[in-house]
């Protein structure tokens, strides 16, 4: 007759603590393919992977296709930048050149 061998408990798993990112919503306001909007497109997108890599949605509404568009956000001025998640809206006005004021706008940097 054969012995069996009292199986081995299996060692408990870690738990991972995961914390979930927040994922941005962003919508860019442009105006046509100007000088500005296409700095601002390419600001938006390099400051975006830098500091934000996976974590965001970004809208590009381009007010010369859509000028409807802009009464929901009320916007006044293009190139403008507003974000709706995960904060508060915030609005920021301009090309996004100054990468300072960017970060400290969206919240992911404070004053120097």
């Amino acid at each position: 007759m054969a012995t069996s061998r009292p199986k081995k408990a299996a060692a408990p798993r870690a738990r991972r603590k995961t914390k979930k990112l927040e994922a941005w919503k962003l919508r860019l306001y442009v105006a046509g393919h100007s000088a500005k909007s296409i700095r601002a497109c390419a600001n938006l997108k390099a400051l975006c992977e830098k500091h934000l890599r996976g974590r965001y949605e970004v809208e590009v509404i381009d007010l010369l296709l859509h000028p409807d568009m802009a009464r929901g956000d009320q916007i006044v001025a293009v190139p403008s930048l507003v974000v709706t998640l995960p904060h508060a809206v915030r609005q920021i006005i301009g090309d996004l050149s100054n990468t300072d004021k960017v970060l400290v706008g969206l919240a992911l940097q404070q004053l120097p």
